[in-house]
């Protein structure tokens, strides 16, 4: 990480840092396995997962590279795979290997498939601990995080912005202003003046539910079915204590709401079914929700990162963030990196 010599104040809404999207997702440190060549999302994830994997280790954060297994049943899946491997290997990420349902099976005995795709490099980090070492980052170097600090209005003026909050008095300067509201993106945007509305993306909610399983996790890596529309299927993770759990599912919403609906275990069994035959229904148990930003609507491909700068709306020194869902926590520090170089030219 590089230091750029800014004053940096970070304006936090809620409570707590990372109280949407960055604490409630697998905490999975992606290879760069299912996204298009060239695409921001692609470039991102594989430069992000080395300077992750490399911050975690400078940084005391806990990690684990322990590997994934994305396994397939039947010719359909299998080919699917095969076309993984050589996208990744379009990306870059060129350690992946294909295996045959034995050898799969030797690697996770309890695994049910007819073949598995092999990323050693993909892993975990406690998404909890990372941001905290990026607050003390942050405020080691002069800079501080306010929370409980909600943007109520945002006017842009002769050098820069002047921001005010829905809460007391106090205003803000500033030259540069980075919209890294992640869910709420679009409603900073929306209240910049002088921000064209034509430029912001629409936004839409998808909520994916956790199911925790409790007892020992028979499996040795994390093991993934083959992508679906909106998400990457009904997976297993676990976390840095060793703890197994199962999701997320896909389900298109018009609102942010994390309650619960744990009527969904039957359809989480069966799922995990087809690659873990033994799976105890009665040992899951609900864990929480993650609500993912997506710029595509149901059904449809799935889009890019946005990231604006001056050239795409015409506003000196804003920088717009949109859709930062997956791969978004391995990408972190690589998109902090990029907006950095736009910023500089």
């Amino acid at each position: 990480m590089v230091l750029a010599g800014r004053e940096v104040v970070v304006l936090e809404a809620e409570p707590e840092i990372g109280m949407h999207t960055s604490s409630r997702n697998s905490e999975v440190i992606h290879a760069g396995i299912y996204y298009g060549e060239g695409t921001l999302k692609a470039r991102l994830c594989v430069r992000g997962k080395e300077m992750l994997y490399d911050y975690c280790a400078t940084h005391h954060v806990p990690f684990n590279r322990l590997g994934k297994l994305s396994v397939a049943t039947g010719k359909a899946e299998i080919r699917q795979l095969e076309a993984l491997r050589a996208k990744a290997a379009r990306n870059g990420v060129a350690d992946l290997r294909m295996l045959g349902r034995e050898e799969a099976r030797s690697l996770e005995p309890h695994v049910t498939c007819d073949a598995a795709l092999l990323s050693p490099s993909t892993g975990i980090v406690d998404s909890h601990a990372l941001m905290l070492a990026l607050q003390g980052e942050i405020e080691a170097h002069g800079s501080v995080v306010l929370t409980r600090s909600r943007v109520a209005d945002i006017k842009v003026i002769a050098d820069g912005f002047e921001l005010g909050l829905a809460e007391g008095t106090d205003r803000f300067a500033c030259t540069t202003l980075i919209n890294a509201g992640g869910l709420f993106a679009g409603d900073v945007a929306g209240i910049i003046e002088g921000y064209p509305g034509d430029s912001s993306p629409e936004v839409h909610y998808a909520i994916g539910h956790y199911f925790a399983y409790q007892g020992k996790s028979p499996f040795r890596h994390l093991v993934y079915p083959v992508p679906v529309d909106g998400g990457l299927g009904i997976h297993a993770t676990c976390d840095m204590g060793g703890s197994l759990r199962f999701g997320p599912d896909v389900e298109w919403i018009d609102n942010i709401d994390y309650n619960f609906d744990a009527s969904r275990r039957s359809r989480f069994a069966e799922a995990v079914r087809r690659y873990y035959p033994d799976i105890d229904e009665a040992r899951l148990v609900p864990a929480y929700t993650g609500i993912r930003p997506k710029l595509s609507r149901p059904g449809e491909p799935p889009r890019d990162f946005l990231i604006q700068d001056e050239s795409a709306h015409g506003v000196t020194g804003l920088v717009n963030l949109f859709g930062i869902e997956s791969p978004g926590l391995t990408a972190a520090l690589a998109i902090g990196e990029y907006v950095g170089a736009r910023l500089s030219g």
